[in-house]
């Protein structure tokens, strides 16, 4: 029996210890925001928080996680609904067209921001390292920057 933290509530899970975690929040926690992509951990669709770090959880097996706390797309809002800074802009910027990464470019632009507050492109060109077959690295850039705006200033102004 493995015990962590799923969005701030305990789960024990009696599964296979190395399965995947992505499987084990898809097909046993019903956390489907959660997106399969490749499979090897590239591309990123994926990505999770643990312990507060951008993390593929296609390649991360449950058997690590005893005592640790993970984070997915459906723990990123507030416990008022009241939505992550970073999905704010993404709203704002218009950033999916398909919307399959998303989650997964959201989520490593939380951790990502947290280490960069006030990032450059460069910054967001070396740190994001996501794909997105649509190719929206435009709107992700501006996006970013507009979370990063919205995360000092609570305006969302962008400069």
């Amino acid at each position: 029996m493995i015990s962590f933290l799923v969005n701030n509530k305990p789960v024990r899970f009696d599964g296979d210890p190395d399965m995947p975690l992505l499987w084990a929040l898809r097909d046993h926690l019903d956390l489907t925001g959660t997106r399969y992509g490749c499979g090897i951990g590239q591309c990123g669709s994926c990505t999770v928080h643990i312990d507060g770090k951008a993390r593929r959880s296609c390649v991360t097996r449950v058997s690590g996680l005893e005592g640790k706390s993970v984070v997915t797309i459906e723990g990123l809002a507030g416990d008022n609904g009241q939505l992550h800074p970073v999905q704010q802009a993404w709203l704002e910027e218009d950033v999916p067209q398909c919307g399959y990464c998303q989650a997964g470019l959201i989520m490593k632009t939380v951790a990502f921001l947290q280490q960069h507050p006030q990032p450059s492109d460069e910054d967001i060109n070396a740190g994001i390292d996501n794909l997105c077959r649509c190719g929206t690295y435009v709107r992700v850039r501006k996006a970013i920057h507009r979370a990063a705006a919205l995360s000092t200033t609570g305006k969302g102004e962008t400069t």
